[in-house]
């Protein structure tokens, strides 16, 4: 190895220690090779010094996105408890922490409850949601709490072009600092100039301070022929898909190579997942066959751009995720796609966007042969509509036109925001006699 690590350290240490502002540092892990080099390096580092000296607290900050890759995240998260055991075992300041995205920004709240369409170049909105929202929020807690916080970020300027001049462009001259675009943040990036063939070649030579080996991430390389997907904490972060370890449902990129690796390297229980990523594609570009063409809450969209899914479309890829979940817990991988309460969530939202014809649990009871009941929506809804049915003389095509109605009502009671309203339900009468007339 060229690269001396041990001089990385010992600047590890120097920054640690001569610090006048005991900031706290907070490092971005992900479980692959860079951000599990930087917390083996700092960890080295801090063991090298006296306790008495450890006068800062590093939190080791792992963002789920309750969508990644199930095999990887069973990796990641015995990786955690590892490292959770050896820092109570050896005392250390070190505090893990799992970040995950608010139930109203979840993947598939927004996809399946709201309709959008699979994310892609033009139209990224999951990174935001997903990613940079739940990281950015714990940073901006320690930020108000000590007033400043370090960032350590596993970038290396062998990895790319681009990420090598993002480095240098925020880097302040003399110092190891670079800023962050959050006021009052900074970021360390100890492992900048160590290559690819210096890193494996360290975490090949030596074992991870919290116990065990580094053979399974390096057999997971080997068959995923990819990389991990860094703590994402701006928009210029580039996409996971393609060569990198990340979301299951990446529809930004074109190919998901490192699953379709797995899948050919014998983890065959996650074809259901590459058939729905394939399928969100799909349904994403058919826009004619598969999205309205009104916007949400029956906006007038220009000529040429397509809203939401349609409430078929919705009903189709929940029971796609649905049936994968079911084939995949009968597997030794048995992992969960999609939680109770995001269910609960999009049929909420379903009920919001007038969506009566299609029910959670109607999709649920038929793929797991069970009775699964949304409780209070479920009721309350039910009545509405019994309700509705027997005002309109059974007339379908009426309370389905007073359903949408409402649902663009209570849209704008949620937001607290009434203005439009009336010319909002004046377009959705418009649709229905639109639709009546090709009748």
């Amino acid at each position: 190895m060229n690269i001396d690590f041990e001089y990385i350290e010992s600047e590890i240490i120097d920054q640690y220690l001569h610090d006048d502002n005991p900031r706290p540092w907070i490092i971005g892990f992900s479980g692959g090779k860079d951000s599990t080099l930087l917390l083996q390096l700092v960890w080295n580092a801090l063991s090298k010094i006296k306790e008495v000296s450890w006068s800062r607290d590093i939190y080791v900050v792992c963002n789920d996105t309750l969508v990644e890759n199930p095999r990887i995240v069973d990796f990641i998260e015995r990786t955690l408890k590892s490292v959770e055991k050896a820092a109570i075992r050896q005392d250390m300041p070190v505090h893990v922490i799992r970040t995950r995205p608010r139930l109203e920004d979840t993947f598939w709240l927004n996809l399946i409850g709201k309709g959008y369409p699979a994310p892609s170049n033009m139209f990224r909105w999951c990174t935001e949601r997903l990613k940079i929202n739940p990281t950015t929020r714990f940073i901006t807690e320690k930020i108000s709490e000590k007033g400043e916080a370090i960032i350590l970020l596993g970038t290396r300027s062998d990895e790319s072009a681009t990420r090598a001049r993002s480095i240098k462009k925020h880097a302040i001259h003399g110092q190891r600092l670079r800023k962050h675009m959050l006021p009052n943040a900074f970021v360390y990036a100890p492992i900048k100039d160590i290559s690819t063939n210096e890193l494996w070649q360290y975490l090949m030579q030596v074992s991870p301070p919290w116990g065990g080996n580094h053979n399974e991430l390096v057999t997971l390389y080997r068959n995923a022929n990819s990389g991990d997907c860094p703590l994402v904490i701006d928009e210029t972060t580039p996409s996971c898909g393609s060569s990198r370890f990340g979301c299951w449902v990446c529809t930004v990129v074109s190919k998901d190579k490192s699953m379709d690796a797995l899948i050919e390297n014998g983890e065959a229980w996650m074809e259901p997942l590459a058939e729905i990523r394939d399928y969100l594609v799909e349904a994403r570009d058919n826009k004619e066959e598969y999205r309205e063409k009104v916007g949400r809450g029956n906006r007038q969209l220009p000529e040429g751009q397509y809203g939401p899914y349609k409430a078929s479309i919705r009903s189709h890829i929940l029971e796609k995720v649905l049936t994968a979940q079911e084939e995949i817990n009968k597997t030794e991988a048995g992992t969960q796609l999609i939680s109770n309460q995001e269910l609960i969530a999009i049929q909420v939202q379903w009920y919001r966007d007038g969506i009566f014809s299609h029910k959670v649990s109607d999709i649920y009871n038929k793929i797991y042969n069970k009775d699964f009941k949304m409780g209070k929506h479920d009721e309350k809804f039910k009545k509405e509509e019994e309700l509705l049915s027997k005002v309109c003389n059974e007339s379908t095509e009426q309370v389905e036109l007073i359903q949408r109605m409402l649902a663009v009502q209570k849209a704008k009671t949620l937001m607290l925001r009434k203005r439009g309203l009336q010319n909002e339900l004046e377009n959705v009468l418009d649709q229905y006699l639109i639709e009546k007339d090709k009748k």
